[in-house]
């Protein structure tokens, strides 16, 4: 499969995203490719991709898929991938700010990387309150290796599929260096999931999703915002409270989070790609 993109486009910048928040044994990135396990119609797959030699496109390899399924796939990936980011709009709009104007001379493609799976995309979310990404990952890490379906299709990295919210809805998360409050809050989550009361689809006004997670305890702002902008592709959201993003913005005056706010109310519609902007001038951050 080959999927299109709007230009400018730099793989290798989005890549770099994904590679530093791969969950082991989930998702791994070698070289050029992005790889990772799917469960699809019931199915163990393997999805991989990567730059189509002749430019212009992204090619994706998966076996055993077709039909509707397929389409299905392509769908999925053109999101997680932000192919159709409108790229001379985002820019017409941030590039009139002081600031953003001068990140955009070396982000010029600038993209907000997507979610497989809003439900694992939340979990990873709540490990990223107050610790390093890299920290978060390594414990994204353990509770697949404990908790996610063994990998039928044979591969040397890829080993496990992100458990579901069925299982960590009674996993005990012991042994896995997460604090008790991270514990119940993964559990109300997963819970909401199975209960149906937390869904990551179209079918629902924004609003409606927010007031949702918000209101289960130990989910905040910033978590919610973070999910909004990656597993429900709202190009407006922004996570004001983030200390990434005030470290970005605090020169020569340290910033707060209700003057960040105030301040981006000047790059909506896409603040998601601000957001993304003021990330990818410092090292590390980004959730």
């Amino acid at each position: 499969m080959r999927l299109s993109y709007t230009q400018p486009f730099d793989w290798h910048k989005l890549l770099s995203f994904f590679a530093g928040r791969a969950i082991p044994g989930v998702e791994d990135v070698v070289d050029a490719t992005y790889r990772r396990s799917l469960l699809i119609n019931g199915g163990h797959r393997i999805v991989e991709v990567a730059p189509d030699a002749s430019g212009g496109s992204l090619k994706i390899h998966c076996k055993g898929v077709r039909g509707s399924t397929k389409a299905s796939l392509q769908v999925l990936a053109r999101t997680v991938f932000d192919l159709d980011a409108p790229i001379s709009d985002i820019r017409a709009a941030l590039g009139h700010d002081e600031v953003l104007q001068r990140m955009l001379r070396s982000y010029a493609d600038v993209r907000v990387p997507g979610a497989w799976d809003g439900f694992e995309l939340t979990i990873r979310a709540i490990l990223g309150q107050q610790i390093s990404v890299k920290a978060a990952t390594t414990i994204a890490g353990r509770i697949a290796k404990r908790y996610g379906e063994p990998l039928s299709v044979a591969d040397k990295t890829l080993n496990r599929l992100f458990p579901t919210a069925q299982k960590l809805s009674r996993a005990r998360f012991n042994n896995l260096g997460l604090v008790q409050s991270r514990i119940d809050a993964i559990r109300r989550v997963a819970t909401a999931t199975v209960n149906g009361d937390i869904r990551f689809d179209g079918t629902q006004s924004m609003d409606n999703f927010r007031r949702t997670l918000l209101s289960i305890k130990g989910i905040g702002e910033w978590t919610t915002e973070y999910v909004c902008m990656r597993a429900m592709r709202d190009r407006d959201a922004f996570p004001g409270s983030d200390l990434g993003l005030l470290s970005a913005v605090s020169h020569p005056e340290r910033v707060t989070p209700r003057v960040l706010t105030r301040q981006a109310e000047d790059w909506r519609p896409w603040r998601a790609y601000a957001a993304m902007l003021l990330w990818g001038s410092l090292e590390g951050a980004g959730g």
